[in-house]
């Protein structure tokens, strides 16, 4: 069971059964963390992977000031650090925003089952690859949308990837992060970000409170956010690539 959410993460590049077990069998430890616990820092050496089964977790930067920048944001279902396998060791730290119950699954182990089962590569390979269109997702959000919408845009994205984990209805969504975390994912104040919640929920597009985000329509809030959400590399039920999920701007004829 612990992989169950991973399968519906990784987009038609499911695991077998065989596959599933081996992963499951290597798994060292599982514990519970605290919120806002920081387990892996910049440049320490790392000889296992977390993969995150309950909660939500943060990627970061912070500045010679001491001033943080979110750079990613990890739900149930995700390899938090998969890709410290090859590397080794981390250009970022890693936390957790709330509690969190996590796998440990040592790259000893990791290597085994690549060796034992080489077609599992390219799926971890590509849960890696999500991570990174992602990344470049978040770059276009800061560089080009105003504050309103990287807002909009980050909202979306979260309800699409929760959707696709099982941990939202398309329209509400626990998503256990404050404000001042949008502000480090969105490079604003929190002042601002709180003036942005506002003008969202006068303009009906979506509401947040208690760490809960209600979206009445979410196709007006993705266009808001110009979010696109082919870079999600979602599939239909067929197995086969989906141009569009069920909002979210359409392909350029």
């Amino acid at each position: 069971m612990i992989m169950e959410r991973f399968l519906r993460n990784n987009r038609g590049h499911a695991l077998t059964q065989e596959e599933r077990k081996a992963l499951e069998s290597a798994v060292s430890e599982i514990k519970t963390l605290a919120p806002r616990k920081t387990i892996v820092r910049a440049r320490e050496i790392l000889h296992q992977s977390t993969f995150l089964m309950e909660g939500t977790m943060s990627r970061y930067i912070d500045d010679t000031n001491g001033v943080r920048q979110l750079v990613a944001i990890h739900f149930a279902g995700d390899f938090v650090d998969l890709h410290a396998y090859p590397l080794g060791i981390l250009d970022h730290d890693v936390a957790t925003t709330t509690e969190a119950t996590v796998a440990i699954i040592p790259h000893a182990a990791l290597g085994k089952i690549i060796r034992d089962l080489p077609q599992i590569a390219p799926k971890l390979w590509f849960a890696t690859l999500i991570d990174a269109a992602i990344h470049r997702a978040w770059l276009f959000r800061l560089g080009r949308l105003d504050a309103v919408g990287r807002v909009a845009h980050f909202l979306s994205e979260t309800n699409a990837r929760l959707m696709s984990a099982g941990l939202s209805n398309g329209h509400r969504y626990a998503l256990g992060l404050r404000q001042t975390d949008l502000a480090e994912i969105c490079g604003l104040t929190t002042v601002h970000v709180n003036r942005v919640m506002r003008k969202l929920r006068e303009d009906g597009l979506c509401e947040f409170r208690s760490s809960w985000v209600d979206i009445p329509e979410p196709a007006r809030l993705a266009a808001r956010g110009q979010f696109d959400p082919h870079y999600l590399y979602f599939v239909d039920e067929r197995g086969g690539s989906q141009r569009t999920c069920p909002w979210g701007r359409e392909p350029a004829d």
